[in-house]
Order: C-alpha cells, then structure tokens, then sequence
C-alpha cells in the first residue's frame, strides 16, 4: 500500500497495533525524547511500535509523534509489506523495486499544507511548532527530520538535480535556522555552487512527512537520480507533488509543514552541540544560516520528530536500507560476484558483504571499491569482507568467519588519511581516518595461504528443513495466539 501523507501512515500503524498512543500528560522534556529511546531499549526492539503524544505540559494542541519507523515491523508496513517481514528480505524487496527506477511523480493542487500560511516577521516557529530537546546536551531545539528540497543553482530545471535529503537544523529564532551541509551530501555541492555565483541558496523545508519520501531522503542516490523518481519505484505508484509557493519547488503533497527561506550565503553561526547518530555529541561547529520567509502548515499539524543517540534507535533503522541497497546496487553493478552488503552499522562506517572472488586479492579489492562510492568516501570506515556463502545479515556466520579465516598478518589491509565525514568521533582531525579491510574471506589461486581444502558445509537437505520448521513454529504461534 502506498502512503500520500504521515496520517495515512499512522492509521496504518495502528492497524497494525504498531502506534501506541499516550494518553496521559507528559512533560516535553525529557518524557518524549526518553519515551522514544526507550522503544530501542524494549524487550524487542525489531517490532516497537510508533509513539503518539497530545498531552503535553505547557502546549494547547501539541500533536508529536516519535519512532514512525523506529523497528522493522514499521519499515515492512512503510513498504507495504508484513509486519512480520525479515530483515534480509525487506532489503531484497527494496532491491527489487529499485529497479523500477524512474516511475515519474503526480503533481497535484490543493495540497494540506496550505490551509495555514505565515510571512516574513510575522513567522513564529516557536508558536506553529511544538519544540523540544532529544538529549541533555543538545545546544537547542532541532528539526531533525524534515525532508529538505534544494536545487543545482546552475542548473535549476534539472528534475533529477532538485536534491531531497535529511539534515540537522537547530532553531536558533522565530524564523531562524542554523543548517550542517556534509561536504558528501548534495546540498553542500548545491551551496557551494550559490556561493561561488554570490548568491543565496533557496530551499524548502518538509515536516510531516510520509514514509517513503523519509527514507528515499535519507538514500545516498547519484546527484542526478531523482529522490521522488525513486519514491514512486519503491513505493510502486506515482508519487505525489506539489509547487511551494515561495520557491516554486517540488514538495511532498502530504506534509504537515512546508518552511520556505534561503541559506544565507557566506554566512555562519555556531551551531550545536547535537547527539548524533554515531552516539556521541558532535560539539559547536560553524555552520550556515537559514532565513525563513514563509511558513505554510496543516491546521493542528502533527510534528515528527526522531530521538537518536546510543544505537540502536530509530535512525538506524531508517537508514538502515537506504544505505545497504545503493552500495549493493553500485558494487554489483561493476562486480556481479557481489552477493550482499549489509551496511546497517552507524549509517555504513561498517559495511559487511559478501562475494565470490575471481581470483587471489579480488576480495579487497571489492572492499577498496566500496570506500570509493559517493557514500563510502564520507562513510565507510571498515569492510569486513566475506566469502559467498556467508550471509552478511547473520553476524555469528560473520564473527565465524573473522575467527576462522583471518590471518592479522596478511589480511588486514590499513589505507592511511581517508576521507570520513567529520561526525566520526574517532576521526582526527575530524574529517581524516584511516580506513581498515578485514578480509575475512577464503584465500583463493594465487593466494595459498592457510589450510581451508576441507570445509564443512550444509547438509543439501538443511535449506528444506530450515523452510519447514520455520513453517511449522509459525503454525503453531499462530494456532496459539487463536486459542
């Protein structure tokens, strides 16, 4: 099923008893940010449910909602599948519709965002927003995940270079915003190129949004690959935009809010300390400066926010996916040996994958490839290379394969001031890391170290029984959920 807006989705969800709604009153802080760690920290995490306030002390009307895609049980229904879908199988369909790209978008009128619309000095965030802090030490209130529309300023009618993608903003006024553009994300090269011309950057800002233009946000795509393109292909239906009317950008038709403004060019503030995903604050840092000139929202909008921290919380599990495929995509693509990359790991700063080898060294050199993609120049710190019949998705096969097939003299491969993005709190100084491959995979000709001629391997029955007993454990929690 494909979901045009957040509601749609959060009916979904309760549905499928996956949105729990609070009803008694809570503080904003620390209850709603506490709540949504929590889910992470459940007795099972992988099905936690999707979080609804609106009764929070000192607001009116506050509508919050935290976790959407929190657990693989959401991320299924995001997708339209069960609930009851495994992870390694959610990431095959996710390969599979990625292949459908471009399915062209549906532009639409009278979108629900503009019922609502606030100018210039009359904006108000603090008024139109229900704010909060996520961690103790967060230097302010965040968005932190909104989808943000920018264009290529020297090519603007270019469909495919409108860039949608997920960036921390710190509210700094009632119509200010302090942005980070990672040098590797689109919108840094989109500032970089206004800046050079002397101008501003426009841009729009999406609060509320549905599920699938949040994860297609928050996918490493090629400059030119259209998120809302890729949208339609994963959620296999056109998706629906529409004209911001400041800008004149193309914006989710469903958001609950659209902030219109610029990135004021060659200006910056301090910004931060933030609780980042790689969990650790990231400090005070300059960063740009964002002025808002319009303000457009739902009546009563819904405001989604998303706790991130000590992983695993809701961000690992939203980029999760939309980092693995597009690896795989780009690695398969010039090496069809590559079988699977499991790259969930703090946004890819570990990627696992497996392949067959051609020959000798061919292992480490897929793993170099890896950390010369788009994505692996700013984030892939370490590959763990495995053999192909190792499932990446199945760590004790992968710690099996480091314990029995690694030789610390010949198989780690150490590349010396790599590029990472500067949230790495282990690199130094920020932005510089070495980057390390394990090669924990079987040496092949030329290569003849070790003493690998005798594996032991699967009986041929095993993958039949394995399909049978888990259908037999299905039947009979399902007989027993019915008694």
């Amino acid at each position: 099923m494909a979901y045009d807006d957040l509601r749609s989705f959060l009916k979904a969800l309760e549905q499928h008893n996956q949105l729990l709604k609070i009803e008694e009153q809570v503080k904003a802080e620390p209850d709603i940010a506490a709540a949504a760690n929590a889910t992470g920290r459940i007795s099972n995490p992988d099905t936690a449910p999707a979080l609804f306030f609106n009764n929070v002390e000192g607001f009116n009307s506050a509508q919050i909602v935290m976790n959407t895609l929190g657990s693989w049980s959401n991320h299924a229904i995001a997708m339209g599948l069960s609930a009851q879908t495994s992870t390694r199988a959610q990431i095959d369909e996710f390969i599979r519709r990625w292949d459908n790209y471009p399915v062209a978008p549906e532009r639409r009128e009278q979108a629900p965002w503009s019922e609502n619309t606030v100018d210039g000095d009359d904006i108000n965030l603090f008024e139109i927003l229900p704010l909060f802090r996520l961690n103790d030490g967060d230097g302010g209130f965040y968005l932190d995940k909104a989808s943000v529309v920018s264009r290529d300023p020297t090519d603007p009618d270019h469909f495919g270079k409108q860039n949608v993608g997920v960036y921390r903003m710190q509210v700094k006024g009632k119509r200010k915003l302090a942005l980070q553009p990672v040098p590797m994300h689109d919108i840094a090269i989109h500032l970089n190129k206004a800046e050079e011309r002397g101008e501003d950057l426009p841009i729009a800002i999406t609060l509320g949004n549905d599920p699938i233009i949040t994860l297609m946000a928050s996918t490493p795509l090629r400059y030119d690959q259209s998120e809302y393109e890729m949208a339609g292909a994963l959620r296999e239906k056109a998706y629906p935009i529409a004209t911001a009317p400041l800008t004149g950008f193309d914006v989710p038709w469903g958001s609950e809010v659209v902030i219109e403004g610029v990135i004021e060019g060659r200006k910056r503030e301090i910004e931060g300390p933030f609780g980042e995903f790689t969990g650790h604050y990231s400090g005070g840092r300059q960063m740009t400066v964002i002025r808002i000139d319009k303000v457009s929202y739902r009546t009563n909008p819904i405001f989604e926010s998303l706790y991130l921290g000590m992983p695993w919380t809701e961000i690992d599990y939203l980029i999760g996916p939309a980092t693995c495929v597009p690896l795989y995509q780009q690695l398969k693509a010039e090496f069809p040996e590559v079988q699977a990359v499991n790259a969930m790991y703090t946004h890819g700063l570990l990627a696992i994958i497996s392949t067959k080898k051609r020959y000798g060294g061919f292992a480490r050199a897929v793993g170099l490839r890896a950390m010369t993609t788009p994505h692996g120049l700013g984030y892939v710190k370490m590959v763990i290379m495995v053999d192909e019949d190792v499932d990446p998705f199945n760590l004790p096969q992968v710690m099996w394969s480091i314990s029995a097939k690694v030789n610390p003299k010949g198989d780690l491969v150490q590349l010396p001031n790599m590029s990472v993005l500067e949230l790495d709190p282990g690199s130094e100084p920020a932005g510089i890391t070495d980057k390390l491959i394990i090669d924990a995979t079987t040496p092949v000709a030329p290569d003849d170290r070790g003493h690998f001629s005798q594996p032991v391997k699967d009986l041929p029955e095993t993958a039949k029984w394995t399909e049978k007993l888990n259908q037999m454990l299905a039947d009979r929690a399902k007989n027993q959920g019915e008694q």
